[in-house]
């Protein structure tokens, strides 16, 4: 494996997983209503550095490749819908209005998963706890956004940063 690429890639999901710092998620996320199978919150940075390295690990590995366009494709996508879904969510608070983006986020996640596996099977692998993840993900996104529909979003100038 290349370590500069790795460097590079893991450069790119911590850019990505920048905004949770620049949004985080507050007295505003503890009040809402979740299911109970909500993970406890000490679970969500230690999932997210952990899925950071995982995909970090298989960009290297298959960025070299022949062939690897869409497997590129996919992960630049699933990159850029991570970096945009917690903006949405935890920054506009638009619950209903992340959907749209965490099913793009969701597609991408396995469209990378699938294009991976088929040129290395260890990058492919990483990306697997990422699509269960990421599964969990949108389905409590469904969850909070049926089970708060009074919440009101923000405007972009009462965004708190």
């Amino acid at each position: 494996m290349d370590y500069v690429l790795f460097a590079i890639f893991l450069f790119a999901c911590f850019g990505a997983g920048a905004t949770g710092a620049m949004f985080p998620t507050g007295k505003w996320y503890e009040r809402l209503e979740k299911p109970s199978w909500t993970p406890p919150n000490w679970m969500f940075p230690v999932m997210w550095t952990s899925i950071y390295v995982l995909i970090a690990f298989a960009g290297a590995r298959v960025a070299p490749l022949d062939g690897n366009h869409y497997a590129m494709g996919f992960w630049a996508a699933q990159i850029a819908f991570n970096a945009l879904w917690t903006p949405i969510f935890f920054g506009l608070r638009r619950l209903k209005g992340s959907l749209p983006v965490m099913a793009c986020l969701w597609v991408s996640v396995l469209g990378a998963t699938v294009t991976h596996f088929q040129l290395d099977f260890w990058a492919g692998a990483a990306f697997v706890p990422y699509l269960a993840w990421v599964t969990v993900a949108a389905f409590l996104n469904l969850a909070v956004a049926r089970l708060n529909p009074h919440e009101k979003p923000l405007r972009p100038a009462e965004i708190e940063v």
